[in-house]
């Protein structure tokens, strides 16, 4: 069982949503300073990474 590279970006892909939603979860819930808007921001860029990684699987 091989991993192509549209396997490898649809793991790093759902990784980096599970990460962006636990970011975004701990800036919510356990930071709720002003420490929490940066949880979230990384959170929110963790989700854009991952939108990328989604638009290049088959393209590469």
């Amino acid at each position: 069982m091989g991993m192509n590279k549209n396997t490898i970006l649809g793991w790093a892909t759902f990784i980096m949503t599970l990460m962006g939603f636990l970011l975004i979860g701990l800036g919510i819930f356990k930071y709720s300073e002003v420490s929490g808007w940066g949880f979230a921001a990384v959170g929110i860029g963790f989700f854009a990474i991952a939108w990328v990684f989604n638009a290049l699987k088959g393209r590469v």
